[in-house]
């Protein structure tokens, strides 16, 4: 698909593809890094795959609520799939080059996956917002259909607004440097090797973030905002109690996972003594919420803890 954009360039092209150095700084001890890597990512297939498969058996979790938590399952192992392959080739087989095809696209990949997962927390959001502030017309709002909707609008969203930053990183000029000092590949790490202007990268990557994670941020705390106003207003201690609980175990994610991103554009901005830390950071951010995730609903939501239960219960039976 980028092939057209380099051949556009071809005779100014001196590299045929990118080197990934891996962890800045650690390069003589970075293999150790795999075993924990390994088992997070281990942990995220398996617990996302069983969240799925959960939600897909058990008919009482037939509700929308569920249906996005099933969305965000298949987006975190999408995720977690895009870098992590990679990441875990380059420390045990020293697999570090990687073609121009293949970086775009990864590139590409994790742009999508990460404005899906906080499109999908956006959903999530709403849907926590119409059941607490209108739980009267609530069966009538989140329908199935909403779901299906929100999903296609969210991907279709997703898909086309990140095309944007590997196709410009494609057109640059990458006349002689070629090794990239990450894991993966980044847009500004890639964009940094060009021997011409990258102004035009870095404020594409600068306006679809705040276009995306900004405005998804926005309606995030708007919605929460509202139920925190429409739970004061209940004369019931337990009722306020019960409905914010609801909302416990997506607020604990949604906190992880911008607050993450907050650090790193702050660590990527500032001159960091120990590069490693920024791109440790991306790394972590990458596999550790689609292992935590489905933890933290297993934990805090009693109608899934129930649910998990049973389906382990029957497994253990049948065996």
């Amino acid at each position: 698909m980028f092939q057209i954009f380099r051949d556009s360039n071809s005779s100014r092209f001196q590299v045929s593809e990118f080197i990934l150095m891996g962890f800045p700084g650690i390069h003589s001890w970075q293999h150790w890094l795999s075993l924990p890597l390994a088992l997070l990512y281990v942990l995220a297939l398996i617990a996302n795959t069983f969240i799925v498969t959960v939600i897909y058996q058990e008919s009482s979790l037939h509700q929308p609520m569920y249906h996005f938590l099933g969305i965000l399952a298949i987006v975190d192992m999408g995720l977690a799939s895009t870098i992590m392959p990679k990441i875990l080739a380059i420390l045990w087989f020293n697999a570090k080059t990687i073609s121009f095809n293949e970086c775009f696209a990864q590139m590409y990949a994790i742009h999508f996956f990460v404005a899906m997962e906080s499109g999908i927390f956006v959903c999530m959001a709403i849907d926590r917002y119409v059941a607490i502030c209108r739980p009267l017309r609530y069966p009538s709002i989140v329908t199935e259909s909403f779901v299906v909707k929100a999903t296609v609008f969210m991907a279709l969203r997703n898909c086309v607004a990140p095309m944007s930053v590997p196709v410009l990183a494609a057109q640059r000029n990458y006349c002689s440097r070629n090794k990239i000092n990450h894991c993966f590949c980044t847009n500004l790490g890639v964009t940094s090797l060009s021997c011409d202007d990258r102004k035009v990268n870095s404020i594409n990557q600068l306006v679809l973030a705040w276009a995306i994670m900004g405005s998804d941020l926005g309606l995030i705390m708007i919605s929460y905002a509202l139920i925190l106003r429409s739970v004061l207003k209940l004369n019931s201690a337990e009722a306020a109690s019960k409905a914010l609980s609801t909302c416990t175990s997506h607020l604990i994610l949604i906190l992880f996972f911008y607050t993450v991103i907050i650090v790193m554009s702050i660590t990527h901005s500032a001159k960091m003594s120990l590069p490693v830390i920024p791109v440790l950071l991306n790394v972590l951010h990458n596999v550790i919420p689609p292992a935590l995730n489905p933890m933290v609903y297993a934990l805090k939501n009693k109608e899934l803890k129930q649910s998990l239960y049973k389906v382990l219960k029957l497994e253990v039976k049948g065996g």
